[in-house]
C-alpha cells in the first residue's frame, strides 16, 4: 500500500499488515498470490470471503493479498486518479473543496483519497466525504450524532465506524462557521 493521504499511524498498521502475513501463516506473499489466483470466483468480495472461508486469513490480510495478486489500475497510489473518479460532479467537488479547505485550516491533518470517498485524519480518522447525487456531498464526522440537531447516525456509510454522525451538505457555503464547529470537534476527537 502507498503512504499517500495515511497519518503515521496507518503508514505502521498497514505495514504491520504486510510484515506480519508470512510470519503468522508461514506462506510468503507470492504463496498467497498463487491461492488467489487459484480461487474460483471474479468478484473481489467472493475472493476475500473465500480466502477466508478456505484459508482463515482476516479481512484485512486477504484484502492485502488481493491487491498484490490483482492490483487495480486505480489504487491508492492514484489519488487524482480516484478523486477525479469519484468527484465527477462539479457542484458536489466545489462542495469537497470547501470541506478540504476548513480541514486544512486544522493542525496536523492528512487527506487522503479512496476508491468511495475522501478521508480527512488526524492521527486516526475524524472526517470523511463522499459525492451524493443531484451535485451534493455527505460528510461523515467522528462526533456523536447529537451533537448537532443537523446530524444523523452514520447509518451504512462505507467509511470507518469512528465516523459515527453524517450530514448532507447540498451547497459549498453551507460550509461555515457552525460547520467548522463539528469539524474541531471531530479533530479534537482524533
Amino acid at each position: 500500500m502507498a503512504e499517500q493521504g495515511l497519518t503515521e499511524r496507518q503508514q505502521k498498521w498497514f505495514a504491520s499488515v504486510q510484515a506480519s502475513l508470512e510470519r503468522d501463516t508461514g506462506k510468503t506473499i507470492d504463496e498467497w498470490v498463487a491461492i488467489a489466483k487459484a480461487c474460483p470466483h471474479e468478484k473481489p468480495r467472493a475472493r476475500a470471503d473465500w480466502l477466508r472461508e478456505h484459508y482463515g486469513l482476516g479481512v484485512n490480510r486477504a484484502a492485502h493479498v488481493l491487491s498484490v495478486a490483482f492490483p487495480s489500475a486505480m489504487n491508492w497510489d492514484d489519488a487524482e486518479g480516484l478523486r477525479a473518479a469519484l468527484w465527477k460532479d462539479p457542484a458536489s467537488e466545489a462542495i469537497l473543496a470547501e470541506l478540504e479547505a476548513a480541514v486544512a485550516r486544522l493542525p496536523e491533518t492528512v487527506v487522503g483519497q479512496r476508491k468511495s470517498f475522501t478521508a480527512f485524519s488526524r492521527k486516526v480518522q475524524m472526517a470523511a466525504a463522499r459525492p451524493v447525487k443531484g451535485g451534493h456531498a455527505m460528510l461523515g464526522l467522528a462526533i456523536a450524532p447529537d451533537a448537532d440537531p443537523r446530524l444523523q447516525p452514520r447509518g451504512n456509510e462505507s467509511w470507518g465506524d469512528r465516523l459515527r454522525a453524517k450530514l448532507l451538505v447540498t451547497s459549498p457555503d453551507q460550509v461555515d462557521a457552525s460547520l467548522e464547529t463539528l469539524l474541531k470537534q471531530a479533530w479534537e476527537r482524533s
